[in-house]
């Protein structure tokens, strides 16, 4: 398992890095159901900020994204739960299988790159974004050269299109 396959199953809700119950069962190994009876099993080590069930909108707009993992086994009438980076370490705590220890420490290690990849590219985010600020008013100039051309055409058309005039 590669921590590039880890990452494409860490998605942002809510403004949090999460990870999806389907997603970790898969990983894991298990069913989902299995996964998500032993949290129930241990509701109290989950408290909001660790795992919480997603919104049906919000679903929605994961899936219309996109988000097409393996669900052959899920209820489909129910939205999936997603664990934070802190409600992942409780998992770890939960399920207590060699390949639960292992397929954590991966887990981690993902996180762990994904906030030192965001930290590092910080600079260049900021860069960008000035240079967006400092230009947007050039390409309001671009947009709306284009946009008149769009319409001088349209225009043209509709002026070489002759209008009846008289009984139909």
């Amino acid at each position: 398992m590669q921590i590039q396959n880890i990452q494409t199953k860490i998605y942002e809700i809510r403004g949090q890095k999460v990870m999806l119950d389907f997603d970790l069962a898969e990983l894991y190994e298990v069913e989902t159901k299995a996964l998500n009876q032993a949290v129930k099993r241990n509701i109290k080590r989950f408290p909001d900020d660790f795992m919480f069930r997603i919104t049906v909108k919000e679903w929605e707009t994961m899936r219309s994204q996109s988000v097409t993992a393996s669900q052959k086994k899920r209820n489909i009438s129910t939205t999936p739960y997603a664990f934070t980076e802190q409600g992942l370490a409780m998992l770890s705590g939960v399920l207590n299988s060699d390949k639960a220890i292992d397929v954590n420490i991966m887990i981690m290690r993902a996180f762990v790159f994904i906030r030192q990849y965001s930290l590092s590219h910080k600079d260049l985010t900021l860069k960008l974004k000035q240079l967006e600020k400092k230009y947007n008013k050039h390409f309001k100039d671009v947009y709306e050269a284009i946009n008149y051309l769009l319409d001088k055409d349209k225009q043209k058309v509709e002026q070489e299109e002759p209008k009846r005039i008289g009984y139909k």
